[in-house]
């Protein structure tokens, strides 16, 4: 899957049939089908029986449509013969004197593959048994078909080094032990499901739970294809269901209850399924012993280029959906104060300490102290809040920090770091106006410096402020603002501390409060080390130095989750930032991304402890294990392809 960086399109397709007309239903099949490789899908999935339709009932004894079923699938065979798209359809075969449901894999007029059904459901609507035999029934692993002998089990894999698929017919996955975990556990990472499941009230719901599950269990991409129009209603109503999902979210669904056909075209992302199972040692523990009874059958795909993703790529990858809003956010924020509260329940601490600057990160670190000492019992006023103003603090930082102070009950103190940097500069021989990174530098140390021995003063521990963004980006100064006794914000980066900070300001707070926190909010980032402009307004503007964090942590999520090579985050990150940055942009801060990332590990190899939050997590002690001296030859190299290319 070269050709289109590790993405794979499929699809379920959900035709209209008519019950026992073979050949009606292969024509539709077969306009399905070309119309997906049109769409340059690799792989589309038709429901179970699609061939003879599901609700053929006690017809399927009859010889004459078992003939046709298998008529009409040659005569697709022969119709579809130049395509490069692989399908797979559903039909009833005739092994030993028993009857199957089963599924085919079928590409360039080949059958490579017939899978049939394991689980015969008998109960409720359901009669399968009285037709059907259990795929624990077969007795040869091979099966005359069309004319072709062909691999006949449930123990097919089919596929490539680069994609690997499997399937189960409908029932199978509502069992407990669905075929579809052995799949996986064999190397499979799409899971198809030929289906024919009715519409009874909820079911619809249970079922997209258990697809949403079962990719997930499975760490899989899950396409599921269902019956729909066209199946007798004589008792069951079919609403035609086709679902897309990759590991536990949905990429595409369908429309129920649709007169017309359907196709549901989706991308799923192996790259990210690869790196899932890669980093999860436990995965494929008893795979061994499941690898033995599996038979790989090679396919080659198509690997057409297609562009543009159908799937939206979200520009804020670490920022929650707006559903379920207030519950995520109360869960980030409960993460963090149980770090907290669970340090100074260990050290019996009782007072912190940490400096106020008026931005972001100490806003949304106050918030995490005021929240764990509220749950603790402990009164406010054991937080101690220091604002330490030096040379390049402006008016609106500053009356901000001093507002939430108070308005949140702490105790305030104001230590104003120019004149010990005044001296310093002195000590060293550094003429103040040159306002290099010594000059900047020597101000967060300052501060740090005040923190850590007015703790120590008042028994008192210092709660760091820095974000994961600047860990990866070595934005903070060594032994200055990188270091602390507990960083709160170690793990949430810096769009999410944005989106936290307004969360609390919205939900949480009085209108006084609130309006101090939106302020902070709508203020730009910038550590103000550096003078204000003649207007008394921020000067120095992290985000014109780094690049905007925006593209940041798009950048940091990708290749820390998932380990994405810069020619894949590229591609993403064009599509996700359509409309916001061109494509040289984009590259131009990749640049920085890499260099910085590579180049500043050394501070992230001695940072301080703090909670990990989510799946991204920089600490040297668990997720994040990385030599100081490390390379980005091999990275900036590709870069430099990329910019070849534009």
């Amino acid at each position: 899957m070269t050709n289109n960086h590790g993405f794979i399109r499929v699809a379920a397709a959900i035709p209209n049939v008519k019950i026992s007309d073979c050949r009606y239903n292969t024509e539709r099949i077969k306009n399905l089908i070309l119309q997906a490789d049109k769409e340059k899908v690799e792989i589309i999935c038709f429901p179970e029986l699609c061939i003879t339709a599901y609700t053929c009932a006690d017809l399927f004894y009859q010889k004459q449509l078992l003939i046709s079923a298998e008529e009409s699938l040659n005569q697709l065979l022969q119709e579809t013969k130049e395509l490069g798209i692989t399908f797979i359809v559903g039909l009833p075969k005739v092994q030993a004197n028993r009857l199957f449901n089963i599924a085919v894999v079928c590409q360039k007029g080949k059958i490579v593959g017939a899978v049939p059904k394991t689980y015969i459901p008998n109960y409720n609507e359901f009669y399968e048994k009285r037709w059907f035999s259990s795929a624990k029934d077969i007795l040869d692993c091979e099966i005359d078909l069309c004319g072709q002998t062909v691999p006949f089990g449930t123990n097919l894999l089919f596929g490539n080094d680069d994609c690997r698929f499997a399937i189960e017919i409908c029932e199978d996955l509502w069992l407990p032990q669905a075929p579809s975990n052995q799949h996986a556990l064999a190397g499979a990472q799409l899971l198809f499901n030929l289906s024919a499941s009715d519409e009874v009230i909820g079911k619809n719901a249970y079922l997209k739970q258990m697809i949403l599950q079962q990719s997930a269990k499975c760490v899989a991409g899950y396409i599921y294809a269902s019956a729909g129009f066209g199946e007798s209603s004589t008792d069951l109503v079919f609403a035609g269901n086709g679902l897309i999902a990759e590991n536990g979210s949905f990429v595409a669904q369908s429309e129920r209850f649709k007169f017309k056909e359907q196709l549901i075209i989706g991308e799923i992302d192996l790259d990210k399924l690869d790196a899932d199972r890669l980093k999860n040692s436990a995965f494929y523990v008893g795979a061994d012993d499941i690898n033995e009874d599996y038979l790989t059958i090679p396919l080659k795909f198509s690997n057409k280029e297609f562009g543009k993703l159908t799937r939206k790529i979200n520009p804020t990858p670490f920022v929650p959906p707006t559903e379920g809003i207030k519950e995520r956010c109360n869960e980030i924020f409960s993460i963090q104060v149980g770090g907290l509260a669970t340090r100074l329940y260990h050290t019996g601490i009782k007072y912190a300490v940490l400096g106020i600057s008026g931005g972001l990160d100490s806003t949304l670190a106050l918030l995490v102290c005021v929240k764990t000492f509220d749950k603790l019992g402990i009164p406010r006023k054991n937080i101690i809040g220091i604002t330490m103003p030096g040379f390049g603090t402006t008016g609106r930082t500053y009356n901000n920090a001093i507002k939430m102070m108070q308005e949140l009950g702490i105790t305030m103190k104001e230590i104003d770091i120019k004149p010990g940097c005044i001296q310093h500069f002195k000590d060293i021989e550094h003429d103040i106006n040159n306002t290099d990174v010594t000059y900047e530098n020597a101000q967060a140390r300052q501060r740090t410096y005040i923190l850590m021995d007015y703790a120590n003063k008042t028994n008192g521990l210092v709660v760091g402020t820095g974000d994961l963004s600047e860990l990866v980006l070595g934005w903070a100064t060594y032994n200055g603002d990188h270091m602390s006794m507990y960083g709160v914000n170690a793990s949430i980066p810096k769009t999410l501390v944005r989106y936290l900070v307004r969360y609390a300001a919205e939900y949480e707070m009085d209108e006084s409060a609130r309006k101090t926190l939106l302020d902070v909010v709508d203020t730009p980032i910038s550590p103000e080390l550096l003078p204000a402009d003649k207007d008394g307004n921020i000067a120095q503007k992290t985000e014109d130095n780094v690049g905007p964090y925006i593209l940041h942590d798009f950048f940091i999520y990708y290749t820390l989750r998932f380990g994405y090579t810069p020619s894949k985050l590229f591609y993403l990150a064009t599509q996700a930032m359509e409309g916001m940055f061109d494509a040289k942009t984009i590259l131009k801060w990749m640049r920085t991304f890499y260099r910085r990332f590579f180049y500043q590990q050394f501070k992230r190899s001695c940072m301080p402890d703090g909670p990990k939050i989510g799946s991204v997590c920089l600490s040297p002690r668990g997720d994040w294990r990385m030599p100081s001296d490390a390379s980005y030859a091999i990275w900036n190299a590709e870069l430099d392809k990329i910019e070849q290319s534009l």
